[in-house]
This record gives structure tokens, C-alpha cells and sequence, in this order.
């Protein structure tokens, strides 16, 4: 049993204690890791998105229903039957700076950064988008090569928040300073960046839907999820993003405490924890190397022993959130010892001594090479690692197990590709272009954080995600998904695990949070 005293020394070590009584002007949160920068607009990465979320606005936001309204444009209107979307801006914005927002800083933002940088964005609207104009200062244009459907879902602060010109502009994005001491126009402003310590916010007096309520915002930076709750009960932290599932029940029971149950985290919805294949390894090019790997995957054990129970096993690649597009009755691969070792055996991999197999007669592999796989992964990630690894020994598959923090993990997996399977929360939004064919297209390989991880090429599965893009009848989406779905279920580029729900927990001394990105600039707290 954790002893829950701010006085214990491995709590003291974790983070300085604070009191359990504070003004009411505070609200301290736990976050997992230190996020690196606060730029959201060069990745899709949930720690970045988590820590940097006040600060920044998109031209919409998503309400309750996960319906677009307005929040940087005041209102639209779609013309040329989906093909061109003109946005009105809203005339009172301000970067926390002073410096007046205009519609330069959407068309900048899209063109230098978002399309350049953002692994959903880019992969959903660099082909299809023909322009941006912006012909005065309140207006923003998007045209497109064809109608487009899903605009409107992908312009929030999580799928493209908006970033200043005139900080950025001549300059490289990916090192700029402002990363780590941003400019945004969100409802908090940015005070100050201890890494691996905590991040401080300061409400925005001149935000345009008026000064949050809460005064200041604090991020500490606490690893351990079995620390964040001693830091809750303590009274030291208000707010966790996510409780370890075996303490799920007892802090639900606390009158103390309240919770928030969401599948809208800050770096996305509708997630699905997904196993990537490095396609670019040779043993992995053989699909039916990859069939037997996913025949020893049983995802119902995923949900019983690392979810316990919050959440559900994944039967098709596209998230059961996204109704229109999630195909039924897909021939996933089941789990079966059997089927997987005559797979196993029929492309040359034979039981070994210790049990684990060898090579022999395997294409592009020297006979004798053991059966071993590094497996990359965030140290968050953990119970999955650990699961995955005992599911794989079974079928006589070695899984070296390689945590790395955030930032390296997006090195290693997306610009050095060294590794041969990594795990990734690939958060599928509320349409497919938006987090799911990101995963798929041909054009999304290459060193963007949170991309095609497998470096899968299919030139059909590519047509057919732009045919589903440019047509606006649900219908023609629905058969078009679903033939996607059945190749990538056929080919397995990767083996999708679980969808993945999350339990907010704060204390009762605070109310009316938010579930995500701006989860702070509604709430109201006591002293």
C-alpha cells in the first residue's frame, strides 16, 4: 500500500509540496512527462498537446457533441458545393503580446507550419487543398481542388491551432525560442518553463470571451502515475488527466474528488493504442510474419489487465466512435498459438532451444538469427510493453523492450526509423482524414511526428482515401472506408489493440472543467 503523505521523502523527491489549502486564483495539474516545447502546431504528440492547449485557439472549436463552433472565425459559410470555405474572423483578437490577430497569421500558419509539420493535417489536406487567400484582414478563404467534407472538423486548437507571423515568419519553426516561451492568443498566457519541473500559466485579461476565472495554471511534471494520485489525495495537485486503472475504483468512491469520463484528450479522440510495423525490416516484409505476431496478440487481455475495463477491444482500424466509417464483420486476426506457429514455421522460423525461434531459409535473414524485436515505446506505455512482450514469448518471439521519453521516441521512430515495432496512441478523430489516413498514405512517410509509423505504400489504399476526401455523400465514404479497412486488415501493416477512454479526476473544490485542450478556462474553484 502506497502511503499517501506529502512528507513521504519519494513524493518529496517528485515534486515540492504545496499546501492543501489554496487560493481559489490556482489550479495545479499533473502532467506525465516534460513535453519538450509548446508548439502543438509541429506535432500531434498528446504531451506537447496537454501542456500547450490554454495558450492557443483554432478557427473553431468542438462543443459537447463534437460539433464545429465558432471560436477564431466568428462564421463561415462553404460555396462552390464544398469546394471553397470563406471564413470571417473575429475583429477583437489579440496575441498575448498586443499585437492584433488578422487573417495573415491563419495563412501563414497553414502554409509554413501546419502542412509542413502537423502529421493529421498535413496528410488530410496537402493534396487536396489548392489555396489559402486572405483578402482583407478578418477574411480567410480555403479552396480545394474537389468538394471537401471534413473541413470543419479539423480546425480546432488540437488539428490546427494558430500560431503568430510575427514571431515565426523567417524562421524555422522547429527551433524557434517561442517553443518554449510561446505566444499564443488562448485563454492563458504563458509565464514560465522549469523542465521536468512544472510550466506556469497566467490567466489572459484580454481574451476575447473574457478572463478565465481560475488565475494561474500549474503543470507539474510527475512521472509516476502512483505519485500523481498521492499528489491528489495530498491536496498538492487539483487535476489528473488519467488514474492508474487499479485506483480507478477507490478514487471514484472519495467524496473528495470528482471525475470526467471522455474519449477527447488534448492531443486528439477517439484513440486507438495501435502496434506499428517497421515495414522497412526484413523481418518484417513477409505479411505473414506479421499475421502470426498479430495471431499471439490476444486484445482482450489489454483491456482486463492495462485498461481494466475502461475501454474496448479494437475490431476494425478505424475507430467505433467514427459510426459512418467503422466497418463491421472485418476477418481481424483472432488469437491462435496454432495458426501462428504454422505461419511462423512455413516462412522459416523454427522452434529454438530456449523458445525462441531461429532462422531458417528466412528471405533476407541470416539462418541462426534468433527471433528478437526491439519494441519502442513511451515509459507511460509500460503495462502494454510488458503485456506484449509475455503475449509474443509464447509464440517464440523475443520483444527488447526500449522506453524512451517522448521527445527521442519521435526521433527514433519517425526520422533515425530505428526500430522494428513501436506502440503509438493514434488518435482517429471525428472523420478518417483526420487522424486514420494519416497512418496509411504513401505521402505521410518521412520524419513527422506521428505519421505512417509502418512506412505502408499501397497506391489503392492512396486512391481510395482521396476519392473518400472529395465526396461529400456519406454513403460513397461509408464503401469507400470499408474497402480501405479490409485491405490494411488483409495486409497488416499494423495490429490495432484497444480504443482507449479516459477518466479525468479532480477534487471538489474545483468545477465546470473542461475534457481537454482547454480544460482549465471554464473551471471555477474554492479556496
Amino acid at each position: 500500500m502506497i502511503r499517501r503523505s506529502c512528507a513521504a521523502a519519494a513524493v518529496a523527491m517528485v515534486f515540492a509540496c504545496q499546501p492543501a489549502s489554496r487560493p481559489d486564483g490556482v489550479i495545479v495539474a499533473a502532467i506525465s512527462s516534460d513535453p519538450g516545447h509548446l508548439n502543438p502546431a509541429i506535432t500531434t504528440g498528446g504531451g506537447v498537446h496537454t501542456a500547450a492547449g490554454l495558450l492557443y485557439n483554432g478557427l473553431v472549436t468542438l462543443d459537447g457533441n463534437l460539433q464545429p463552433v465558432p471560436e477564431l472565425a466568428e462564421r463561415w459559410a462553404v460555396e462552390d458545393g464544398g469546394a471553397r470555405y470563406r471564413f470571417h474572423l473575429r475583429p477583437d483578437v489579440r496575441w498575448h503580446d498586443g499585437v492584433p490577430f488578422t487573417s495573415a497569421d491563419v495563412k501563414f500558419t497553414f502554409e509554413q507550419i501546419l502542412l509542413r509539420y502537423h502529421a493529421r493535417t498535413r496528410a488530410s489536406l496537402e493534396g487536396a487543398l489548392a489555396g489559402i487567400d486572405a483578402p482583407d484582414d478578418w477574411t480567410v478563404v480555403f479552396r480545394f481542388h474537389e468538394p471537401y467534407a471534413p473541413l470543419l472538423q479539423q480546425l480546432d486548437v488540437v488539428e490546427a491551432p494558430i500560431l503568430p507571423r510575427h514571431v515565426y515568419e523567417g524562421s524555422d519553426p522547429l527551433t524557434h525560442p517561442a517553443n518554449r516561451a510561446p505566444v499564443g492568443t488562448g485563454p492563458y498566457r504563458f509565464v514560465s518553463y522549469a523542465p521536468d519541473v512544472e510550466i506556469r500559466y497566467e490567466a489572459n485579461p484580454d481574451y476575447f470571451r473574457g478572463k478565465p476565472a481560475v488565475d494561474h495554471v500549474i503543470l507539474r511534471v510527475i512521472p509516476s502515475p502512483g505519485m500523481q494520485v498521492v499528489a491528489l489525495e495530498a491536496g498538492e495537485v487539483d487535476w489528473l488527466f488519467e488514474v492508474p486503472g487499479p485506483e480507478r475504483a477507490r478514487l471514484l468512491a472519495d467524496p473528495g474528488l470528482r471525475s470526467l469520463e471522455t474519449t477527447v484528450n488534448p492531443g486528439g479522440s477517439n484513440c486507438i493504442m495501435t502496434v506499428a510495423f517497421n515495414l522497412e525490416r526484413p523481418v518484417l516484409r513477409d505479411a505473414r510474419v506479421r499475421r502470426a505476431i498479430a495471431h499471439s496478440i490476444d486484445r482482450a487481455q489489454f483491456v482486463e489487465r492495462v485498461l481494466f475495463g475502461e475501454g474496448r477491444a479494437a475490431t476494425a482500424p478505424i475507430s467505433s466512435a467514427i459510426t459512418f466509417a467503422h466497418a463491421t464483420g472485418l476477418s481481424m486476426p483472432e488469437p491462435d498459438l496454432g495458426q501462428a506457429d504454422a505461419l511462423l514455421s512455413a516462412t522459416g522460423w523454427r522452434p529454438g532451444r530456449d523458445g525462441i525461434r531461429v532462422a531458417r531459409g528466412v528471405s533476407g535473414i541470416d539462418d541462426g538469427t534468433r527471433f528478437s524485436l526491439e519494441f519502442a515505446y513511451f515509459p507511460t506505455f509500460e503495462p502494454y510493453a510488458a503485456l506484449l512482450r509475455a503475449q509474443l514469448r509464447r509464440a517464440g518471439i523475443d520483444l527488447v523492450l526500449r522506453p524512451l521519453e517522448p521527445a527521442v521516441f519521435v526521433d527514433v521512430a519517425f526520422r533515425a526509423r530505428a526500430f522494428d515495432v513501436a506502440i503509438v496512441s493514434y488518435c482517429n478523430g471525428t472523420d478518417p482524414e483526420i487522424g486514420v489516413r494519416r497512418m496509411y498514405v504513401s505521402s505521410n512517410i518521412g520524419p513527422i511526428p506521428f505519421s505512417n509509423a509502418a512506412a505502408y505504400r499501397n497506391a489503392t489504399v492512396d486512391s481510395l482515401f482521396d476519392a473518400a476526401g472529395s465526396t461529400l455523400d456519406p454513403a460513397v465514404r461509408r464503401q469507400l472506408y470499408r474497402r480501405i479497412q479490409e485491405i490494411v486488415v488483409d495486409e497488416l501493416p499494423y495490429v490495432w489493440l484497444v480504443e482507449t477512454r479516459a477518466t479525468r479526476v479532480y477534487r471538489v473544490r474545483c468545477r465546470d472543467f473542461g475534457p481537454a485542450a482547454h480544460f482549465a478556462a471554464t473551471a471555477r474553484c474554492d479556496a
